[in-house]
């Protein structure tokens, strides 16, 4: 985890708003099955599956706590820098086949954004703390690559 909050972009704002509602539905539906463990009625199986839905109600407890939190974090941090690359940001790259993509960086992998480019990947730790007009390479899986950043914040096709 950074020592400073970081920001996060709309999309992952939005995913994990998303996802905190479904923890606490989840919750709700895990909490009305347990019962009062002095009132378990039944064989070692019956107690089997009651302490299995109790450690269900803690993973979920656990998780709901780390979004609540890291959203809580986004919060302080406020919106995404537009001059310098970080977890959060919207970054227009050209690469060195000349293809342009926009691409948001974010904390951790998210099926929903197809264009999500994780900070911790070799592609992220490259742009992070990087702005428009800077070079970058990066180790890709056919080897050593170069990007230029082209701009930081909206996709610059985006009109105002």
């Amino acid at each position: 985890m950074p020592s400073e909050p970081a920001p996060i972009s709309d999309a992952a704002r939005h995913a994990l708003q998303q996802e905190l509602a479904d923890l606490h539905t989840e919750r709700g539906t895990v909490a009305a099955t347990l019962q009062d463990s002095d009132s378990v009625v039944g064989d070692k199986a019956d107690e089997a599956d009651e302490l299995q839905r109790a450690d269900e109600l803690r993973r979920l407890d656990d998780r709901i706590s780390e979004v609540t939190t890291r959203l809580s974090e986004a919060d302080v941090a406020g919106p995404p820098s537009t001059s310098m690359v970080g977890v959060g940001s919207t970054v227009t790259v050209r690469f060195s086949d000349g293809s342009v993509e926009t691409v948001h960086i974010g904390e951790t992998a998210a099926a929903s954004d197809q264009m999500l480019v994780t900070a911790d990947s070799p592609l992220g730790r490259a742009l992070l703390g990087r702005g428009a007009g800077d070079t970058v390479s990066y180790d890709a899986p056919e080897g050593q690559a170069a990007a230029v950043v082209v701009s930081v914040g909206e996709s610059p096709d985006r009109s105002g």
